[in-house]
């Protein structure tokens, strides 16, 4: 049966406080595990006043200590901006203390310009993706290599167990990348509508599986789709929430448009002009809306088009009572907990 995961924002809804937001993540992690999700991952974004989760790593540290079995990961680690030294050395940090139990996903989103420069102004050159990548692997799992620059190098503290490495993309480049390396392959619906994502994914997890070499960190090919997923008690119900992301899906003003997520309310009241009512229209195509039983088929569906062995849930809603009930919907329709 394919494995369920989630991927949060700590988002910040209307009323609360950054502060707020971590805390509902800590227990929107405690939920998922106790429903038999396999994943929590966290995801990082910058400047972006709706969301808490700037540092994927600090909290995934957080939470491992506020949990038991379930699998920690980022979401992705943005590693454009960082040292691929650094980065290992804080998963190797958490893999030490948490053998078993961490995922380290990565990204290569630059965020807006303003952000990209501000996390880069004293690199002196843009680092190439895969080579940033390759160099991660090497340090996180210890790798003697006698052709590498920094061979000498090593990302302590080292251990007998290294942690999962994941790519996520939107294309067929990326996960020929991921097959050569050896890393999980996560395909995105929810970065950006388009109309040949099916056929898009459908030959990069093709590509991907045929082209796979065992690594390290991964002996297997593994594949992951990820749709943002709105649910609830009634078909009715999960249309009414999923006007608020319908609404921050706009991205207007770089996502800074609104202080907070926006509720129903806010999004029911807003004005659109034709262009906007088009892009709900066309956004919707990175969405599961429904039910808990219409939500399941959805799934399904995904998993088998996109030969998918996981999928990465993202509820997107407002209000933490409403994501932790998303999350009772979906284990209960699959059954998690047996």
């Amino acid at each position: 049966m394919v494995k369920l995961n989630v991927l949060d924002y700590a988002v910040i809804d209307e009323g609360e406080t950054p502060q707020d937001a971590l805390k509902n993540t800590v227990k929107f992690a405690q939920k998922a595990e106790s429903l038999g999700f396999h994943r929590f991952w966290m995801a990082e974004h910058h400047d972006v006043n709706a969301f808490a989760s700037s540092s994927p790593e600090l909290l995934m540290m957080h939470i491992l200590g506020k949990t038991s079995s379930i699998r920690l990961g980022s979401g992705g680690v943005m590693i454009p901006h960082y040292s691929p030294l650094k980065v290992a050395e804080n998963f190797r940090v958490m893999e030490s203390l948490y053998p078993g139990r961490v995922d380290l996903g990565i990204g290569n989103t630059l965020g807006t310009s303003a952000v990209n420069k501000s996390m880069n102004e004293m690199r002196p050159k843009k680092q190439r993706y895969e080579e940033n990548i390759s160099d991660i692997k090497k340090y996180v799992t210890d790798t003697d290599d006698e052709l590498h620059r920094f061979n000498e190098v090593t990302a302590n503290p080292t251990g007998e167990t290294n942690p999962e490495m994941w790519v996520m993309s939107t294309s067929v480049r990326t996960a020929e990348l991921a097959a050569r390396q050896g890393i999980g392959f996560t395909f995105g619906l929810f970065p950006h509508a388009s109309k040949d994502k099916t056929a898009v994914g459908k030959e990069a997890g093709r590509i991907y599986r045929e082209k796979f070499v065992p690594s390290p960190v991964m002996q297997q090919p593994l594949v992951m789709v990820s749709p943002f997923v709105v649910v609830a008690d009634t078909n009715d119900e999960a249309a009414s929430l999923a006007k608020a992301l319908d609404l921050w899906l706009l991205g207007k003003m770089n996502f800074s448009e609104f202080e907070r997520f926006p509720s129903v309310e806010t999004a029911e009241k807003y004005t659109y002009t034709v262009e906007e009512l088009q892009k709900l229209s066309a956004n919707r195509s990175r969405m599961v809306v429904g039910d808990g039983l219409s939500v399941k088929k959805q799934l399904d569906t995904l998993a088998e088009t996109f030969g998918a062995d996981e999928i990465l849930l993202i509820p997107l809603m407002p209000g933490a009572a409403n994501r932790q009930r998303a999350l009772e919907l979906i284990s209960s329709e699959f059954q998690l907990k047996k």
